[in-house]
């Protein structure tokens, strides 16, 4: 068995990694092979991966805590959003906090704030969408006056030389002419990369904040027909061949 099969009952699906996790590096495209694999007992992934946990049929922005947003990320952001709670922040820091990297817990890193803030705008304020976006831009710029300072930890992530883009260099002088510049710097001042001895707050204390300013759709995240309901559909099935 390789890492791109999933033997089941009946019938082995085989997972095709997506193009952009494994492109630029040296792990060699296997679409051709499990292509020449396919025959009665070997099909492509398709819906449900045994191997995660099967979503509801109406999946809640908590159902995503719970069933995708694991590991260092999902931690993160529970922790990121607790620090401001319990720091008295008002509903929007704590919500900016508690998704700001909702896109890297799930579906991809690159620009991670802009995909972040796109996947959220049909249910989060405008506010909350913006500093989930311009947080990307921000945190690689210093603001003594708000207490934020380059991470160190980037200078192991990135090296000591290296510089944002200009795209990142220009979003973060829009961001801090912007009205809701603070709520976007709180989210770096949150951020602050790793927490290893924070204890990680159970997502459903989160139950209130989110009933008062996240617009749960009724048929469901993926299904409510949004400019973003796609990229929640990707999410819950992250292995579909197509």
């Amino acid at each position: 068995m390789c890492d791109w099969e999933y033997p089941q009952p009946g019938r082995t699906r085989l997972i095709l990694p997506q193009p952009i996790a494994i492109a630029g590096s040296r792990v060699p495209d296997p679409e051709a092979a499990l292509l020449a694999r396919l025959d009665a007992d070997h099909v492509m992934m398709m819906g449900d991966n045994p191997a995660l946990p099967r979503m509801p049929a109406k999946p809640t922005l908590l159902d995503f805590f719970r069933a995708r947003f694991g590991g260092i990320t999902g931690r993160h952001l529970l922790i990121s959003a607790d620090r401001a709670r319990r720091n008295g922040e008002a509903d929007a820091v704590v919500m900016a906090c508690l998704l700001h990297d909702i896109a890297n817990a799930a579906l991809i890193r690159a620009d991670h704030g802009y995909w972040g803030a796109q996947l959220l705008a049909p249910y989060v304020s405008e506010e909350v969408a913006f500093a989930v976006k311009y947080h990307q831009a921000l945190r690689y710029f210093p603001d003594q006056a708000n207490g934020y300072t380059y991470p160190e930890s980037y200078h192991a992530f990135f090296g000591p030389d290296y510089v944002p883009p200009d795209y990142i260099r220009h979003d973060a002088e829009y961001a801090r002419n912007h009205r809701h510049y603070l709520t976007a710097r709180k989210v770096t001042i949150y951020d602050t990369y790793f927490f290893e001895d924070w204890p990680v707050p159970d997502p459903d204390s989160f139950a209130d904040l989110l009933a008062r300013n996240f617009r749960q759709p009724a048929d469901g995240l993926g299904f409510d027909g949004s400019a973003s309901a796609h990229m929640w559909r990707t999410m819950i099935w992250p292995n579909n061949f197509l």
